[in-house]
């Protein structure tokens, strides 16, 4: 349906309306409430009529352009609906609530994105430690295993050995 289009009739002449049906009246073509309320959306009136009452919504949406009318029933109901849920906050309490979620979920994400630049602080500085450092080539000599054909190499990061520069002799060429 196109916005600002005004619901079909019933398709059903004879049908009365949820309101009508609800309150046993007759629906004729005059009723304000017939095309909001189709007769299998009787709980929906139920609920705007405990809410509202049904001579206060038909105030409502006659004090209202033809156009605005289908999104304040839906408002209506809407609202109809979380009270009957929660008659103390209604439709504030949802609110209230998603609200609160967005804070905690917003909370759970500065957290995680800390401890990720912390891990990527700590990658980038191993990484760095890794690729300064100098390994004794007697390491892979002496720690050199065979298993099933197979050349592997025990690694121990404890062997890794850094050249101490005082001890070291000029390179000649």
């Amino acid at each position: 349906m196109e916005t600002g289009q005004v619901p079909l009739a019933r398709s059903r002449v004879n049908q009365p309306c949820a309101a009508c049906k609800m309150l046993r009246r007759r629906c004729d073509n005059n009723c304000a409430l017939s095309p909001y309320f189709p007769t299998e959306e009787i709980e929906k009136f139920a609920c705007v009529h405990k809410v509202f009452g049904a001579s206060n919504v038909i105030k409502m949406i006659q004090m209202l352009e033809e156009e605005r009318r289908e999104d304040a029933v839906k408002a209506i109901v809407y609202e109809a609906m979380a009270r009957v849920r929660d008659p103390v906050c209604g439709s504030a309490g949802i609110i209230f609530h998603l609200q609160k979620m967005v804070h905690e979920l917003r909370s759970q994400l500065e957290t995680t994105t800390a401890q990720v630049s912390e891990l990527r602080a700590q990658r980038d500085q191993l990484q760095g430690i890794l690729m300064n450092a100098h390994v004794d080539p007697l390491f892979y000599a002496h720690n050199r295993t065979s298993q099933d054909d197979h050349q592997t190499i025990a690694y121990d990061p404890m062997m890794i050995s850094f050249p101490n520069l005082d001890q070291m002799e000029p390179f000649n060429m």
